[in-house]
């Protein structure tokens, strides 16, 4: 999302700098810095960004705009019309119905990124499909591949910028990364391996370049002038982070409006034509093209109400319809939404009859924020929060994601801090999402591309990832943070990856077991909690801090776990640790399952009774 903003302002600052704008009137560009409300989406001050800063694929997509201006010139029109969408009740919360989510892990790929099959530097599908058996062989018995049991795609179809989150025809493949028949073809050696396949669906808004944008634009008469939210003068309000989000028609006495920029105008939900036509996209992809989930993509800001632009009673209202849809067009679709930012409490609103989960962003920030500061606090609070507040097993946490700071930046190349971040991600209950190349500590920050970088193979020509050019340079740390270096290590972060995701995916506790956070004593730096199922219990204890802690305890008033004493058999290693005593209530007393807790490690033992 944060690329969609800044490519706005760069298309405008320097056709601005250039004694013009985009729409062919002078545009008014802020001296302030524009901020977001979650921190991990700030943008940076207008003030430094210069046409020499423009991208090429920026750079084009500023002229593409700039050259869409018709010459002829409309009368005022009126704005669009506002139909009522029906709010309906909301349902009672409860755990999803058991499915193939039960246990997952998916692991987000940027198909340009990811593996180029023909030396053009840019990944693509056939690319992907040589690369499955890094991610799931298909084999349980195997540990050389990382056991993910999901794919996450990043967007898929034609667009007009690098990233894809601008379409420009939601049925067709982009042409930089193969044909319908490639991907069809990726559906199925996904699931030969058993790997579900998650698509990034953008909804909210197309590009400007889409033939129903083009065709409204061009003909006041068109059928896909309601497509679309317009008025005769501008209504005034800014959006959410305080950017322009109405935007002069080129050639026209009207605005339209699009809440990331002007190049990605929203399209009017109010309009039940639009919601028909995107359930058709939808079960396309699901029907025809053999995806079984879809991420749905700044989902918050799919209704307006005037300037009320997110979380709006009539967002939940159509995401609580479309969601209905999706179990209809087939029974076991998953969806995840993106819900960023806003003040605590805002993710409570979506459940629990609308999409069947959402991002945890507090989850993965608190745990990044704990593997740098060294206290277990910083975890342990947005986990017991969402534990509490959200329904059970339905929030997807993560490290971090294609619009953020990788993890190894924000841990400052600290392989201790990755490992334990790891640790705790890959213990929590919920859905866990993995961005690719996070397993082998890469790195990136701002700007947008740099964040998405192509994996890092290996040390040979094209870092493994293509014989020609890569389509972005790699990472300075290439040469020791690739794929060839660490798979043969068995110590790497990459191997305890594999580790973790296979003790996600089978062992039941992890996977679906609840969890109760145990109260600590003797140092901030240490965190225990209990997850426990039908089927097994785990102890799950973990130090953040870069020194050892020696006779830490724990404890808790009462838990799920029967009483008696529960002997502790350690899952990732050879560690021993004392037997566990539970009392009445599941109440344990002054535990101390080990004598010290080597620095930024993780333990995770079975519990037998």
């Amino acid at each position: 999302m944060r690329a969609r903003r800044l490519l706005g302002l760069f298309a405008i600052l320097a056709t601005t700098l250039a004694g013009c704008s985009v729409f062919g009137t002078p545009v008014a560009v802020p001296t302030a810095a524009l901020t977001d409300a979650s921190p991990t989406r700030a943008l940076e001050p207008t003030a430094a960004l210069s046409p020499t800063a423009l991208s090429p694929e920026d750079a084009l997509m500023a002229t593409i705009v700039a050259g869409t201006t018709p010459t002829a010139t409309a009368d005022t029109v009126a704005a669009t019309a506002i139909p009522t969408i029906t709010l309906g009740p909301t349902a009672v919360a409860q755990p999803l119905a058991q499915g193939w989510w039960d246990g997952a892990v998916c692991y987000e790929v940027f198909i340009r990124s990811f593996a180029d099959s023909d030396g053009n530097g840019i990944g693509d599908i056939n690319g992907l499909i040589a690369k499955l058996d890094y991610i799931n062989d298909g084999d349980p018995a195997t540990k050389t591949d990382l056991g993910a049991t999901c794919v996450w795609l990043m967007p898929v179809s034609q667009a007009a910028s690098y990233h894809g989150y601008d379409t420009i025809d939601y049925t067709t493949v982009s042409s930089d990364y193969g044909t319908n028949a490639d991907f069809q073809r990726l559906a199925a050696e996904l699931d030969k391996r058993g790997i579900k396949l998650i698509i990034d669906l953008v909804l909210n808004h197309v590009s400007s370049q889409h033939p129903w944008f083009q065709d409204a634009l061009n003909n006041p008469n068109s059928s896909y002038r309601d497509w679309f939210i317009w008025s005769p003068t501008d209504p005034g309000y800014r959006g959410p982070w305080g950017q322009q989000v109405w935007h002069r028609a080129p050639g026209r006495n009207e605005y339209y409006y699009g809440i990331f920029w002007s190049g990605m105008p929203d399209l009017n939900y109010r309009n039940p034509a639009v919601t028909a036509e995107v359930e058709k996209i939808s079960a396309f992809w699901l029907n025809e093209m053999g995806v079984d989930g879809f991420r749905l993509d700044a989902i918050k800001h799919v209704v307006e109400n005037d300037d009320e632009q997110e979380n709006t009673r009539e967002t939940h209202a159509w995401i609580r319809e479309y969601a209905s849809f999706l179990r209809t067009a087939k029974p076991d679709t998953f969806s995840v939404g993106e819900i960023f930012g806003g003040r605590p409490g805002v993710l409570d609103g979506y459940y629990p009859d609308q999409l069947d989960t959402y991002f945890e962003f507090a989850i993965g920030e608190g745990i990044l924020s704990a593997a740098r500061s060294g206290d277990a606090r910083d975890f342990l609070r947005p986990v017991v929060t969402a534990a509490a507040r959200l329904p059970y097993q339905r929030y997807a946490p993560f490290l971090t994601n294609h619009d953020q700071q990788r993890a190894m930046t924000t841990l400052n190349g600290d392989p201790g801090g990755a490992r334990i971040a790891a640790t705790a991600l890959l213990t929590l209950p919920g859905l866990p999402f993995i961005y690719y190349g996070e397993e082998i500590g890469m790195t990136g920050t701002q700007p947008d591309e740099r964040l998405r970088t192509p994996m890092q193979w290996s040390t040979e020509r094209g870092g493994g990832f293509t014989s020609g050019q890569p389509w972005q340079a790699f990472q300075s740390d290439l040469d020791s943070a690739n794929v060839a270096l660490q798979d043969a290590d068995p110590n790497s972060l990459l191997n305890h990856y594999r580790s973790l995701i296979q003790l996600h995916t089978s062992t039941p506790a992890l996977a679906t077991g609840s969890l109760t956070a145990l109260e600590t004593t003797g140092d901030s730096a240490a965190a225990a909690f209990v997850r426990r199922s039908d089927e097994s219990a785990v102890l799950v204890v973990l130090n953040f801090g870069r020194q050892p802690v020696d006779g830490v305890t724990f404890a808790v008033a009462a838990s799920d776990l029967a009483p008696g004493t529960y002997r502790l058999t350690s899952l990732l290693d050879d560690t021993q640790g004392a037997d566990l005593v539970v009392g009445p209530n599941g109440a344990i007393t002054e535990s101390a399952p080990l004598a010290r807790l080597a620095p930024q490690t993780g333990y995770i033992f079975r519990l037998n009774s």
